[in-house]
């Protein structure tokens, strides 16, 4: 991961793709979709926000593991940076689905169940933070933390993929209602939605790496 974070390439490609992903998601033509309209643009950064949450809570719980079998400051840093940021890319993704359900469901919080799943999950990880807060000795907070981030990201992919399918849902793809693939047979809109979801996720971990290597500073100079 140390010798990743070094190289400029993927964050380039970061860069890139997030140029076409903002141009091309507000200016391209889109689907003329009953009630979405334009609308629909929000789906290259709503959605693709969350698939890059996801993967920054997994590496969160990668480390959080490592931290476990082999206890270090430094893995202790990359799950909670990581957990940071992922988390943030989780309430930013709320923001926009909120802004994008006021449109086309007539209110930002209709109570969905995925919009309520997600508004969970986000609190049991506002729980962790609290949780890290609360404990003095480091090695305790390291080793609780670990803990509680594995079952966190447990309960949290439940949340968002399995119980909402199980009832009526307004989202795509939950509860009988059709996914997107379902009725758009314009290709344009995956062009601009994948690249979305990679640059979205690559500059959610530069981001995380940032804040690491700022951490790792301080822990340094604190000793």
């Amino acid at each position: 991961m140390d010798k990743l974070i070094r190289k400029w390439w993927w964050k380039t490609l970061a860069v890139v793709l997030m140029l076409y992903v903002v141009c091309a998601g507000l200016l391209f033509d889109v689907p003329r979709l009953v009630i979405l309209n334009e609308t629909i643009r929000v789906l290259h950064f709503h959605v693709p926000m969350w698939f890059g949450m996801i993967l920054l809570l997994l590496a969160s719980v990668v480390y959080a593991i490592k931290n476990l079998s082999n206890p270090s400051p430094k893995n202790d840093i990359y799950s909670l940076e990581f957990a940071n940021v992922g988390v943030a890319f989780g309430v930013m993704g709320i923001v926009t689905g909120m802004i994008w359900a006021n449109f086309t469901w007539g209110e930002p919080w209709s109570n969905d169940p995925k919009q309520n799943a997600s508004a969970i999950g986000i609190l049991i990880y506002f729980a962790y933070f609290i949780l890290r807060g609360s404990i003095e000795d480091e090695n305790t907070k390291a080793r609780i933390s670990a803990v509680y981030n594995i079952f966190a990201f447990a309960i949290l992919i439940p949340l968002l993929f399995i119980l909402p399918r199980l009832t009526d849902s307004l989202h795509p793809g939950n509860g009988g209602n059709p996914g997107f693939n379902a009725y758009d047979l314009d290709s344009k809109l995956r062009k601009v939605f994948y690249t979305a979801v990679i640059g979205w996720s690559l500059i959610g971990f530069w981001i995380a790496t940032i804040r690491i290597r700022m951490r790792l500073v301080q822990h340094v100079t604190e000793q």
